[in-house]
């Protein structure tokens, strides 16, 4: 991306190597949800270093770093307008492919999903805070372990990290947007994030006496076509909603037929009213094919994280910070909705805030891999951007 595309501040440019650094170092030694020592390790040392006074060990592996403006201190007597920003940490098990000079040294584990360079970015705000205290009010860093699907947010604020918080933002490098873009929208982002298993009870027997049995496998597959129906029969087509059966196992061998057969899947929806519904509905397709084949099952359902739902006044604050950033007024995008899910979206159902996406494909580079791919990677230019942007949204929300 050309340099003239974002107006960084001398002190950002200044400090993109050391973030580049530190992504890589985090890139090197990935860790997974819970198990984030060595990358918590890391920024509690540059934050100890930087004398910003802050808190480890939440949530296991948790991080909150408290940052006080010109005319705060933690004894002022007026509560201070608080605005938290936070990053995850975790990675994720898959083996890492690229083949670059950080490539993980962690096999079977990969920053595959842009986390290292979220945490580089948060960093690199606190040692930019560190020296330039012009706000008046609190900023909160928080770093987030297992944001991948196990928890991590609930997890953080059941340890009360957003006490006394006004608002809160996120951001998300995006390999669905090139270097240069940043994508926010008030209202739905990103869709909420559900599992569901089932386990199909027949009866088996011989393959070539079919009439004594009844074949899981038919009772799981009519059951797994026939969810399609609900997409398609039961929401309304102006909603967006996805349900993917991913897993089916069954059978034993090709002349037996099985008595068992298990399916597990994803559910995906902006509408926060149809969480219910759609788990609901789901049982009962799975219930009556059941019937009608006279098989028996067992269902559970798993609800991950809501939808990612930005407030309209933090979502202006985000694209206001952008635009004063950015050279092109159209590389700021609000098409930009996907049906990935996040658990940013649980901080957002307890305080107001906005979560965005910072463009970070470079095609020339063969840097646009899809997140969570082996290959994934990214333009590390992002890194400086994604800390003015959120210097910009500071500067913003305190006026």
């Amino acid at each position: 991306m050309e340099n003239n595309l974002f107006q960084l501040r001398p002190e950002i440019q200044a400090l993109q190597p050391s973030l580049v650094d530190w992504r890589r170092k985090f890139h090197q030694r990935p860790e997974l949800g819970f198990q984030e020592q060595l990358t918590a390790l890391f920024v509690s040392q540059k934050l100890q270093e930087w004398g910003i006074e802050h808190e480890t060990g939440i949530a296991q592996t948790g991080i909150v770093a408290t940052i006080y403006g010109k005319n705060t201190t933690k004894k002022s007597q007026t509560k201070p307008k608080v605005l938290a920003i936070r990053a995850d940490m975790d990675a994720l098990p898959i083996h890492e492919e690229n083949d670059v000079p950080y490539r993980s040294l962690h096999p079977g584990v990969m920053h595959a999903c842009g986390h290292d360079g979220h945490t580089a970015i948060l960093l690199g705000l606190a040692h930019y805070l560190s020296q330039h205290r012009e706000f008046t009010g609190m900023v909160k860093l928080i770093f987030q372990p297992a944001e991948e699907g196990l928890g991590g947010a609930k997890a953080m604020i059941e340890a009360g990290v957003l006490k006394d918080v006004d608002g809160i933002i996120g951001l998300h490098i995006w390999n669905n947007l090139p270097l240069g873009t940043v994508g926010v929208r008030s209202g739905a982002l990103m869709a909420a994030s559900e599992s569901f298993n089932c386990k199909i009870f027949g009866k088996g027997g011989h393959g070539g006496l079919p009439h004594q049995t009844v074949d899981a496998i038919i009772v799981a597959t009519n059951t797994i076509n026939l969810l399609q129906t609900i997409v398609a029969r039961n929401v309304d087509p102006l909603e967006s909603v996805v349900i993917t059966v991913g897993q089916l196992h069954s059978g034993t061998k090709r002349n037996v037929i099985a008595s068992t057969a298990e399916f597990s899947g994803t559910v995906r929806y902006f509408n926060p009213d149809l969480s219910n519904f759609l788990q609901k509905r789901i049982e009962q397709v799975i219930a009556g094919v059941c019937q009608i084949y006279e098989a028996s099952y067992e269902f559970d359902y798993l609800h991950i994280s809501p939808p990612v739902i930005n407030d309209a006044v933090f979502a202006e604050i985000v694209r206001s910070a952008a635009l004063s950033a950015i050279e092109i007024p159209q590389r700021v995008v609000s098409d930009c909705q996907t049906m990935a899910g996040e658990d940013m979206a649980l901080y957002l159902q307890e305080v107001s805030g906005c979560y965005f996406f910072l463009g970070s494909a470079n095609l020339q580079q063969g840097l646009s891999y899809s997140h969570h791919h082996p290959q994934f990677d990214f333009d590390e230019t992002v890194l400086g951007i994604g800390v003015e942007i959120f210097l910009r949204c500071i500067e913003t929300f305190y006026g």
